[in-house]
Parts: structure tokens; C-alpha cells; sequence
């Protein structure tokens, strides 16, 4: 067998956008969800119920349609990211990473020797491939979040950290940690934010950002590839869309 393939980190490799969905905590759902066409499923492990009992199901669903499983995890523990790999997830998001040395944290957990210190174990992903140890760290995806004003202070030595894939700018976490909280368009957050993309971006590495209908479009054009949303905001638009209808006849 060959290692399965990874729709999201392949898509970023070729300069592509990547859309991913969260809000989805059942592999049935995941079933339902395969054949509109995104590019992973954002499995919520810090806010959310996810955790290794239901990891198996839910990435085998996303393997199904062939998107990638996105398991956002709780801390930045070694033991924790190679963990939540082991259990089937394609890519691994991090949160609260603030300097250079979290960030290499989580490329040790998260790779293989010689370039990190994961723990050698085949993993769901890796039954019945030969060489999984050998090509596992091409398949392996490592996303951190950048959702603390002192991780825009330390920016510049986070993304000079190799192997990470994808810097996501968070930005409830962001407008707290600078006293806004809950006011994610002030105009210092909102700086503060378009400023950590700009620079992510001009470094060459491959920025995240939490996207809606109304901003997708601006964030492609400031050369964001990543791009989460969530699924709530949909269905009340799809909802409210609906009962306007029932009205209007």
C-alpha cells in the first residue's frame, strides 16, 4: 500500500488555496459533507469534544472522500502530537505557539527522526505501508497558531522554523490577549492581524486565516492559501435564506 494521500499539504505544495470546514463532530457528517468538494475537515480537540477514542472513525471517514483530517489539539506536548497522529490525523494544529522554540517543539513531536523526535510507531496510517517510516514526514502536516500578541512581537523567529506548514492567525484569542476581547474588527486588532498575514506571507511560508463568505475573497488576494470556516454561519445563512422563501410565497 501506498501512504494516503494528503489533498491539503499536496494543494499547498502547488500553490493552491485550501478550504477547510470545522464544526462537524461525526463521521456521518463527514459522510455527508465528502462530496461538496473541501479540502479537510477541522476535528475540534481544544474547544471540542475530539479526543483519541474518537480520532480513528472520524479520519478514516475524511479518508474516505480523500480529505485531510485536521485534529486541533489542546497543548503544545510532544507526546500529545505524535499521539493524535498516530490515531489516524493527517494534520496537526497547535495552539498558544508564541516563540521559536514552541514552534520547533512541535515539528519534534510531530516528525520523524532526523528531523524531529516522534515516537516510532506505525500509526492507522501507516498499516500495511512498507516504507512508512521512510515517507510518513513528506504526509505529515503541522499547522501552528499564532493567536497571542506576543507571538506577533516574536514572529519573525517563528516562521523561520522549518518544517511547519501552515502559521494560522487566530483572532478571538488575538483581540483578547491585546484587551479587545470579543471585538475582532477593532482597528488595532484588525492591524495587528492583515500585519502577522503580510509578513508570513512576504516570508514565503503559507499563512491561515478563520474565513466567511465576506472576507474569503479579500484573504486570497492578500496571498492566503489556507482557509478555515465554520460551518455554523452556513447553515444559519442557508436556514434564514429558507424561511424567507416560505414567506415570500
Amino acid at each position: 500500500m501506498e501512504p494516503r494521500h494528503n489533498r491539503s499539504k499536496q494543494k499547498l505544495a502547488n500553490g493552491e488555496v485550501v478550504t477547510i470546514v470545522s464544526g462537524i463532530t461525526h463521521p456521518d457528517d463527514i459522510d455527508t459533507l465528502g462530496p461538496i468538494g473541501f479540502d479537510g475537515i477541522w476535528l475540534e480537540g481544544e474547544h471540542g469534544w475530539v479526543d483519541a477514542s474518537e480520532l480513528g472513525n472520524l479520519t478514516r471517514a475524511c479518508d474516505i472522500w480523500g480529505m485531510t483530517s485536521v485534529a486541533r489539539i489542546n497543548a503544545n506536548d510532544q507526546g500529545l502530537i505524535y499521539r493524535t497522529l498516530d490515531r489516524g490525523a493527517q494534520a496537526i494544529v497547535v495552539p498558544h505557539v508564541n516563540n521559536a522554540a514552541e514552534a520547533r517543539n512541535v515539528v519534534e513531536g510531530g516528525k520523524f527522526t532526523p528531523i524531529g523526535k516522534r515516537g516510532m510507531f506505525t500509526s492507522r496510517q501507516g498499516l500495511g505501508v512498507d516504507n512508512y517510516f521512510d515517507t510518513a514526514n513528506d504526509h505529515t502536516m503541522l499547522i501552528v497558531l499564532i493567536e497571542d500578541i506576543i507571538a506577533w512581537e516574536n514572529l519573525d523567529e517563528i516562521i523561520a522554523v522549518d518544517n511547519i506548514d501552515v502559521f494560522f492567525v487566530a483572532p478571538s484569542d488575538f483581540a483578547s490577549s491585546m484587551g479587545h476581547m470579543g471585538d475582532l474588527q477593532h482597528p488595532d486588532v484588525q492591524e495587528k492581524i492583515n500585519d502577522s498575514l503580510s509578513r508570513i506571507i512576504g516570508a514565503g511560508r503559507n499563512a491561515g486565516a478563520l474565513a466567511t463568505n465576506e472576507n474569503a475573497a479579500g484573504y486570497v488576494d492578500m496571498g492566503v492559501k489556507f482557509l478555515m470556516t465554520g460551518i455554523g454561519a452556513w447553515v444559519e445563512t442557508g436556514f434564514n435564506r429558507f424561511v424567507a422563501n416560505t414567506r415570500s410565497s
